[in-house]
């Protein structure tokens, strides 16, 4: 087992006292670590996702610690079925303060093979998904004249990548979505940004990205920093950037991968010993 980078926690613990906070997709994963950070700094939590089975023990889980919490099992490719997450949310907490955009769906799958089907599929959760929710929060957000919303996304939305034109297509248009919102919004007490995670080690992700440990190697010595993420540190961008510390920063993409979409420079193992480039001869 890889050993762990060790993970600070960079806001005060009352940063988020009081306030509510909803995370799609927070019953598992990188969801349900973002949720956990919030809880730690005093937010009172909604979860939202698909399966109860994935819900009810995060839920529990965090009531434990003495976080308020209310889990609401979503579809978020439903528009009717965000709308029933909002308004139980705002029944039981009176307001939405903050909105993390983390539901998602994803598999590895060349453009040939990829059935129409499985395009759609993963189209309606990670890019209308969080239109419907940024729409049915957003409403009321706007009608109190403050919020924040944070979405999830990748680097592939623009450097491409094989095996996810789906999900390439699907990130590509939240990154869109969170400017033009954060331009529409950000006027009327909203600010809307993105976090993009690079790598990250997960139990979902070893199952469906990286099942060989090879494969697992090869792509973190691709990271310039030379590792795999913490969930820990990708939940550290996402609550600084719900917090009031961020207040002018609105329509930002803030990456959080080591670097790996820079790739290594000339070479591709970074800088080199000494210099190899041309020159005119001068000294």
């Amino acid at each position: 087992m890889r050993e762990r980078a060790k993970v600070r926690v960079m806001l005060p613990d009352s940063t988020f006292r009081d306030a509510v906070v909803l995370v799609t997709g927070g019953g598992t994963g990188l969801g349900l670590v973002t949720a956990r950070r919030f809880a730690a700094l005093g937010a009172k939590l909604v979860l939202a996702s698909r399966r109860s089975a994935h819900l009810d023990p995060a839920a529990a889980a965090l009531a434990a610690t003495g976080c308020d919490v209310l889990a609401v099992p979503t579809d978020v490719t439903r528009p009717g079925s965000v709308e029933a997450l909002v308004e139980q949310a705002c029944a039981r907490f009176g307001r939405i303060d903050v909105l993390v955009n983390n539901a998602a769906g994803n598999f590895l799958c060349p453009a040939e093979e990829l059935s129409p089907a499985g395009f759609k599929v993963v189209i309606d959760i990670a890019l209308n998904g969080v239109f419907y929710c940024s729409r049915a929060v957003g409403k009321r957000m706007l009608a109190r004249g403050s919020g924040r919303i944070v979405n999830v996304v990748a680097a592939y939305a623009w450097t491409g990548g094989p095996g996810t034109i789906h999900s390439a297509a699907a990130k590509a248009g939240v990154v869109a979505l969170t400017k033009t919102l954060a331009v529409e919004w950000g006027g009327r007490g909203l600010r809307v940004n993105a976090v993009c995670p690079g790598f990250f080690d997960s139990e979902g992700a070893r199952e469906r990205l990286w099942p060989d440990p090879a494969v697992a190697a090869r792509m973190a010595r691709s990271v310039p920093v030379g590792r795999f993420g913490e969930m820990e540190e990708v939940a550290n961008a996402i609550t600084y950037l719900a917090s009031p510390f961020a207040d002018y920063v609105n329509g930002e993409v803030l990456v959080v991968d080591g670097g790996q979409h820079l790739g290594k420079g000339i070479g591709g193992e970074g800088a080199p010993r000494r210099a190899s480039f041309p020159t005119d001869g001068a000294s």
